[in-house]
């Protein structure tokens, strides 16, 4: 499992690494009963502390997408694949709708946004 960690985004490390996961159960990657890596291994490989990976790990779990058995690991729990997508789309849909509240403060035009979130878009 290759994660991507971007250490000078404003995004915290162990949301990033949540993000990630989440990401891999609902495309299949990661599937009921996978393992992931231990928190030493896991911190080892991205260079970051295990106290970062841990609590990525107990965010999932607390989250209802991972089950930790003392002694033996981590492993992902059965999930609903389009409840996680649902659940992705309304925070996106959160942050698309503080960005248009920010335009309009800006006094920007809404065929403007349009026109910049397209161009985003395309990228």
């Amino acid at each position: 499992m290759n994660f991507i960690i971007n250490t000078s985004s404003m995004i915290p490390i162990y949301e990033q690494i949540v993000d990630q996961i989440k990401v891999c159960i609902r495309d299949g990657k990661l599937k009921e009963n996978d393992i992931l890596p231990s928190v030493r291994t896991l911190s080892k490989e991205l260079k970051i502390s295990a106290l970062t990976v841990k609590k990525a790990y107990d965010s999932l779990e607390s989250e209802g997408f991972v089950i930790t058995v003392h002694g033996k690991g981590t492993y992902i729990a059965a999930t609903n694949k389009e409840l996680l997508l649902e659940e992705q789309k309304k925070e996106l849909e959160k942050d698309l709708d503080l960005a248009i509240q920010k335009g309009r403060r800006y006094g920007i035009h809404d065929d403007d946004i349009r026109e910049l979130f397209e161009l985003i878009l395309e990228g």
